[in-house]
């Protein structure tokens, strides 16, 4: 069947045959998205909310065997299937859209499917927004090969795949177009535009056919803010917006130390979230009960139930203000020793607590009804989401899809502008980068010159990569934590007694397994100002596909360019060449 489709669509004119294509890309993209979320609410349902029916015995045995255990099985897929398939998604996929032509790999997207499954059906407090992202471009990347469609192809399908994904994770087709191009694309004009828009309107059919007509979140009628409201909001986003960045700095400070501590066995790292998790979310569910009479769950999971009802009516600002603890320090152990799952939904619930914990305060010095409470919510989602995310456009149309109230635009525009000046002030860059920078990784990407000429008489130092890991020390210690926590396949090596060369990620291992120095390669080197073209010569004559920038004048490394940059560049540029000739 697929062999058919292939050829009928390979006999299209080129632009009906893209149209095509993101058609398809949408629906199978949008049904993945769908599939995933019911699986994760049936999971949930049936086991951490059946058992809170029950006594507070059945609830603590039954609650904890189904979050450490679902974690425990995680971690084995993670550590022994695919790593790859490890956090949200949304950092792997912007790295293989830029660093590798959009190609996900089939493994990281059934991975992906069960481990987030798993974890936050789960219990575990993630989001199941981000691996609906991943999972629904890695099967778009997939049908893209089985019709045909070369590996350095295949961003057309990872954008289309990821916006259908998002609009069906969230019922919010234009957040899912302005998240894709602002955080993933990162191009307004960028030719993908219209396959993006094209594919998240068709997830948001797909999500309104078979799950959901109605917004994610429900929300009482508000009317326009009052002056009191509008004065308060800066507070709210302020807070917010510092909590955003409070959960950011500690969720990857935890998630770094981890990386290197190897007391327990990788595969039972999410087991230790989990535990943590399911440690607060039971007290607070018990505590709770005790003292209203109903027991809140928000901690477990996604946590939409409790944020609907901050959103609908009344809610204790005591009860937000233990949720927001509670929430901000289980999602960070769980995401921090490896768990899998997102981010969008844990700060989009702290930052609305944090809004009605606010408004409680508030309300002991003036007097504040439920549609202040409501708005301040609101406001408190979309600059906690801000904060971490930086996508402000995003955030405003994202919350506000999801509620469905146009009053409360002009509200979340000002907590938008205050939460991304806080951000920016304190963070380096958003969550996103910060994680893949923690990784190792550095995303860059050259916009394309008009033709292959202006391309190669570019100096080299439009593509080099100037942080690079260098290695000073060929000690197995040393040796082993360069291999543990870089992915790289080569290293420059500079050593004290002058040596330099390249030493290749095989023998690094080799090393290790047998305890012999490794071998090193000759390091071939090339001036910053030399052009692309100069540069491709140099690259033929090294043995380790590797080019080392030096200065001037003081001879020193400060950069490197491999064999697979290049290349990735120039097969984008070509791409983008043919498409606008």
């Amino acid at each position: 069947m697929t062999n058919t489709l292939a050829r009928y669509l390979r006999k299209l004119p080129k632009k009906t045959r893209s149209i095509a294509l993101t058609c398809v890309y949408g629906l199978v993209a949008g049904l993945s998205a769908v599939l995933f979320h019911k699986c994760i609410q049936y999971l949930f349902h049936f086991s951490i909310a059946l058992f809170s029916n029950y006594s507070p015995e059945t609830f603590l045995l039954g609650s904890f065997f189904t979050t450490v255990g679902a974690s425990i099985l995680v971690g084995i897929l993670l550590t022994r299937v695919s790593k790859e398939a490890a956090g949200s998604g949304i950092p792997q996929l912007k790295l293989a859209f830029w660093g590798d032509f959009g190609f996900v790999p089939w493994r990281v997207t059934w991975v992906k499917f069960l481990a987030g499954i798993l974890s936050v059906g789960g219990g575990c407090s993630l989001g199941r927004e981000g691996p609906s992202v991943q999972v629904a471009s890695g099967v778009a990347s997939k049908v893209a090969g089985l019709l045909g469609e070369p590996k350095q192809n295949r961003r057309h399908a990872a954008a289309s795949g990821a916006a259908a994904g998002l609009a069906a994770a969230f019922n919010t087709p234009l957040a899912a177009i302005t998240f894709v191009i602002e955080e993933i694309v990162q191009d307004l004009n960028s030719r993908f535009l219209g396959s993006v828009l094209l594919a998240s309107v068709l997830g948001a059919f797909v999500v309104h056919s078979l799950a959901e007509k109605n917004p994610a979140l429900e929300i009482s009628a508000v009317g326009s803010p009052s002056w009191l409201i509008y004065g308060l909001t800066p507070v709210v986003a302020a807070v917010s917006a510092f909590v955003g960045v409070l959960f950011q700095k500690s969720c990857l400070g935890l998630r770094g130390r981890c990386k290197r501590w190897h007391r327990l066995p990788a595969w039972l790292m999410p087991a230790v979230g989990g535990l943590i998790a399911w440690g607060i979310g039971a007290w607070i569910f018990l505590f709770t009960k005790a003292q209203t009479g109903h027991g809140h769950l928000g901690v477990f999971g996604v946590g939409y139930e409790d944020l609907n009802a901050a959103l609908t009516g009344s809610f204790g600002w005591k009860v937000a203000g233990l949720l927001i603890l509670g929430k901000l320090v289980a999602t960070v152990a769980c995401y921090g020793f490896g768990g899998c799952g997102g981010i969008f939904s844990p700060t989009l619930f702290i930052g609305g607590m944090t809004g009605v914990f606010l408004t409680g305060l508030f309300g002991l010095l003036v007097e504040l009804n439920t549609e202040a409470q409501i708005t301040l919510a609101v406001v408190g989602m979309s600059a906690c989401l801000g904060a971490v995310v930086r996508a402000p456009v995003t955030g405003i149309l994202i919350v506000f899809e999801m509620t469905n109230e146009f009053y409360l635009v002009p509200a979340l525009m000002l907590g938008a502008l205050i939460s991304t000046a806080i951000s920016r002030r304190f963070c380096k860059g958003n969550f996103y980068e910060e994680l893949l920078e923690q990784d190792g990784h550095r995303l860059e990407h050259v916009i394309p010159p008009r033709d292959l000429k202006s391309w190669q008489q570019l100096p080299v130092s439009a593509i080099a990569n100037f942080s690079p890991v260098v290695v000073t020390d060929l000690a197995p210690d040393t040796m082993a934590e360069i291999f543990e926590e870089h992915p790289f396949r080569r290293f420059p090596v500079l050593l004290k007694d002058g040596t330099q060369g390249v030493i290749l990620r095989e023998e690094i291992l080799e090393s290790l397994e047998t305890g012999q120095k490794p071998g090193v390669l000759p390091l071939i080197t090339c001036q910053p100002s030399q052009s692309i073209r100069q540069l491709q010569f140099s690259l033929i004559e090294s043995e380790s596909g590797m080019v080392a920038l030096l200065e001037p004048d003081r001879k020193q490394l400060i950069g490197i360019v491999t064999l697979h940059d290049l290349l990735r560049r120039e097969v984008a540029i070509t791409k983008e060449y043919s498409d606008e000739v």
